[in-house]
């Protein structure tokens, strides 16, 4: 794959991919948070909007808008401080959420709503994290060959490899801290404690993007 496109080096893409979707980040903690607290569902759905999102991203490099973040101080800082207040504000709602009863019957039924909001936030979260659309910006250009007429079309199918190895990646994570729930979920004064520092990540990773430069 490559060469019609204008790209070099896939397979160096590839495995430089997967490393970095193996590097825990911010995307990482949302996932895993909403995994342990919501369980499954909410956990794959969170991992689905996570991709959403860089498909936007994706979208956004291949036409360009992602330089009006690298060039606009302005844009950068609005956008970034949109995304910290946003995980500022789903931590404390965990954080100032009612303690669990710890009944599963009960967990069972919102499953299908937390699924959605895990989803929604997933994608807004991913959105408005401006060092996403940066390191699409930055990284994806570098696979691509100088003057190739199928730019556009190169930053698509390198993004799409990139998210495609990152939702597995994501998958993974889901899956194995959704396993941890079952005890959680068997007791209720820890699954509370789970929720309260869950809420207290979101919070931290608020702050951190806000003091992004």
């Amino acid at each position: 794959m490559g060469s019609s496109l204008g790209i070099h080096s896939y397979g160096l893409f590839v495995l430089a991919g997967i490393l970095l979707n193996l590097t825990p980040g911010q995307d990482s903690m949302f996932i895993i948070g909403r995994s342990l607290t919501g369980g499954l569902r909410a956990g794959v759905a969170a991992a689905v909007g996570i991709s959403a999102g860089s498909i936007f991203h994706t979208l956004a490099a291949a036409l360009g808008l992602s330089a009006i973040l690298a060039t606009s101080p302005a844009a950068f800082t609005i956008v970034k401080l949109v995304g910290a207040a946003y995980l500022v504000y789903l931590g404390l709602k965990m954080l100032l959420a009612k303690s669990s009863n710890g009944d599963v019957a009960a967990s069972a039924t919102v499953s299908s709503v937390d699924a959605r909001s895990a989803f929604l936030q997933g994608v807004v979260t991913n959105i408005l994290n401006p060092k996403v659309a940066l390191f699409f910006l930055a990284f994806l250009p570098q696979f691509i060959e100088v003057g190739s007429a199928n730019q556009t079309l190169a930053f698509l199918a390198l993004g799409a490899t990139f998210i495609v190895t990152g939702l597995i990646w994501c998958l993974v994570l889901a899956v194995g801290a959704a396993q941890l729930r079952v005890f959680f979920l068997r007791n209720p004064t820890v699954r509370t404690f789970l929720d309260r520092a869950v809420g207290g990540l979101f919070v931290a990773l608020g702050a951190r993007l806000a003091w992004m430069r």
